[in-house]
């Protein structure tokens, strides 16, 4: 039914639904300063692992931004009070696929920014020791060598 969690199908898995704002949250927290001082220090430097997150950031917003507007067109075109003739249709279409495209594109955004932040905050995994030397083992010794035993008769 829609508007009701279900099950995810296979073709499209649910991500977590985090919003441009926990993701600013998470970028703060990995860095240690507030969204704006971060992006004021990434103009200053060379193109990086900072400005790839924000500009991951930004493109989730937009996309946030692209739904929100899509979401009121389409509710503004299926209002109670207003009939749907011909005219509307292609409408109606048109928001739906910008709708579904917004979709598509903050899903995207927000499983690679999830990704990246998930990787720069893993704890790092420690090297194994090296294994244990095995005892060194000497080439075996020579055995003695035998009197060389004659066949003749001895006297």
């Amino acid at each position: 039914m829609p508007g009701r969690p279900g099950p995810p199908d296979r073709e499209s898995p649910r991500l977590p639904h985090l919003t441009s704002t926990e993701i600013a949250g998470r970028i703060e927290d990995l860095y240690g300063a507030p969204l704006a001082d971060l992006e004021a220090h990434a103009q200053d430097q060379p193109p990086g692992m900072l400005s790839a997150l924000l500009g991951m950031h930004d493109d989730l917003a937009l996309a946030e931004r692209s739904i929100d507007f899509h979401r009121d067109h389409l509710a503004r075109l299926i209002h109670p009070e207003r009939q749907i003739g011909r005219h509307e249709v292609p409408h109606l279409l048109d928001g739906a696929r910008r709708l579904a495209e917004a979709v598509a594109v903050r899903d995207v955004q927000v499983k690679s920014v999830l990704a990246v932040l998930q990787s720069l905050a893993s704890v790092p995994v420690p090297v194994p020791a090296p294994a244990p030397a095995l005892p060194t083992v000497s080439p075996p010794v020579p055995a003695p060598s035998l009197p060389a035993q004659s066949t003749a008769p001895s006297r």
